[in-house]
This record gives structure tokens, sequence and C-alpha cells, in this order.
């Protein structure tokens, strides 16, 4: 089974499908990979212009990240594994635990199915990757610190009323109502989505340290997984002189 599914519509939008229903969606180190190039995919597209992120079915859009097969999570996290200008929705139904709740807080709009219940129990289970510290940036403080240190869920209806969702609708209403979201901005200037998401992920939301970290370790394994690196491999092996392309 396909870990993950990309639909490319004709009219812009871009349906990215976390695919491992019988584990919750969890997102293991293939699945990372599979959503971050995804993501990479539809950024790079010159036809597709606004994505939503969902999980299959309605009991879960993710139990986070698999403990039996740990991933390397910042890969598939917005803007932190991979650089995007394009608007994302996030289609949330059921759990939404640990590192999902991270890509989504990390989406721009964000549609909860009446069943979503949004968690952060790391501290309960003794591991973190830090990235969570950005949803003090997203919401109220205390709130973001209820769910980080007491390790609280949050119904649908407390996280509209706080601005971590934007719509609350029926069960198995998340998909649609959130690619109506982004078919109408795939009718907008992309220019100024652009403009005003990059003003507010760079000039605006704080970033935390794992944060930063993850945007790190992505342009270092830009750099490392380059054509260049690979020249710069075979020249050394065949003793001549490199000749780089700048990609």
């Amino acid at each position: 089974m396909q870990k993950v599914l990309v639909e490319n519509y004709t009219d812009g939008t871009t349906l990215i499908t976390i695919n491992r229903p019988e584990r919750r969606n969890a997102i293991c180190a293939e699945t990372a990979l599979m959503l971050q190039k995804a993501f990479v995919d539809f950024e790079r597209s010159p036809t597709q212009k606004a994505a939503v992120v969902t999980g299959a079915g309605n009991e879960a859009f993710s139990g986070g990240a698999d403990t039996g097969n740990f991933p390397e999570l910042w890969r598939c996290i917005p803007t932190v594994g991979f650089e995007t200008a394009k608007p994302i929705v996030s289609a949330v139904g059921g759990w939404c635990v640990g590192g999902a709740l991270v890509l989504s807080m990390m989406c721009d709009l964000t549609v909860a199915a009446e069943n979503a219940k949004f968690s952060y129990p790391e501290a309960r289970l003794g591991f973190t990757g830090g990235l969570i510290a950005g949803l003090a940036a997203r919401i109220p403080h205390k709130i973001a610190m209820e769910m980080m240190l007491l390790c609280r869920v949050l119904d649908p209806q407390r996280a509209y009323a706080i601005g971590l969702v934007n719509e609350v609708v029926p069960a198995g209403q998340q998909v649609p109502v959130a690619l109506k979201m982004a078919r109408e901005m795939a009718e907008f200037s992309p220019l100024v989505l652009k403009t005003l998401k990059r003003f507010v992920t760079e000039g605006v939301l704080a970033q935390g340290p794992s944060e930063q970290s993850g945007r790190a370790q992505r342009t270092l394994h830009e750099v490392k997984e380059s054509e260049d690196a690979e020249e710069a491999r075979l020249a050394v092996k065949e003793k001549r002189k490199a000749a780089f392309k700048g990609r």
C-alpha cells in the first residue's frame, strides 16, 4: 500500500493523504520522506497553487511519529523540512497527535471535523523533538503550555475558539471543505499569497530552536544530496577537477 497518496487536480489544487489507516496514519521514516517529496513537488509545480494535507479515513489525521520506525519528522513539516511559499490547508479528522499536531499547526489554515482531537502527549511518554514549541506562537501561551505540559486533549470547539482551526465541520466533510478553501486561493494572486505568507513566516511568527535546527538540517541535506556533491565525489575518485553546475 502506498503510504502517501498525491492527487493533482486541474483547478490548481493538490490533495496529499497520509495513507496508513491501519496504523492511525502514523508517520514512519518512509512516510516522512514521501511527504517531504510530495510537498517539494507541489512547491516546484508551475500549475499547482494550493494544497490540502490529510489522513486517510476519519479516525485519525495522524497518530504522530511511528515509534517502531521513527522518522526524521522535521522533513515533512511545512517551512522546516521544505521551503514553500504556497498555501497549505490541513484537514483534520479524528486524532491529531504529537508530530501530526506540529504538521497541522505549521499549515496556513486548518479545517477540523467534529470528532477531531488535538493532543501532544510527549511529556507523558518521555520524548520530544521540540518543534511543538511553535504552538505558543500560534495560540494563547497558557493554553499551549496546558497542551504541552499537562498533555491535555483539545476538542475541535475549543480549538476553534482559540484560533487553532478555522472551521469545524461534520466528520467526513473536512477534506471537501479544505479543498474548497484551496480552490478559492488557487484563483487569487500567487504573488500576493506568496508575499504575505513569507512576511508572516519569516517576520512575524517566532522560530524555536528545533525549528531553526530543522531548517539548517534541510539546507545541509540539500547540499549533501545535490548533483554538485556527487560530482565532487566523482572528481576526487577520478583525480580530476570538478565541474560544478550549482544544483
